[in-house]
């Protein structure tokens, strides 16, 4: 089994940008249920990307750790399978 978890982060706050400190990672738009298709998003040597789906702005922050969010809140911590 794989240690590798893809975090995965919401925009319920309504936050014009977020910031990760992740280069992979899952957009679910909303929380449950009220999400959109959980969709894998990959900066690659981009530093921001925007959701296709809900059009969030994500931006990568290099002082946060893998997986943190600024705003904290937009971490989905209880992921439904």
């Amino acid at each position: 089994m794989s240690d590798h978890v893809v975090p995965h982060f919401h925009n319920d706050a309504g936050a014009s940008v977020i910031e990760i400190g992740s280069r992979e990672f899952m957009c679910v738009g909303a929380k449950p249920p009220f999400d959109h298709p959980h969709v894998f998003l990959d900066l690659g040597n981009d530093n921001e990307i925007i959701c296709p789906y809900c059009s969030t702005l994500y931006r990568f922050a290099p002082d946060l750790a893998a997986g943190e969010a600024r705003p904290p809140e937009c971490v989905l911590r209880d992921k439904v399978a």
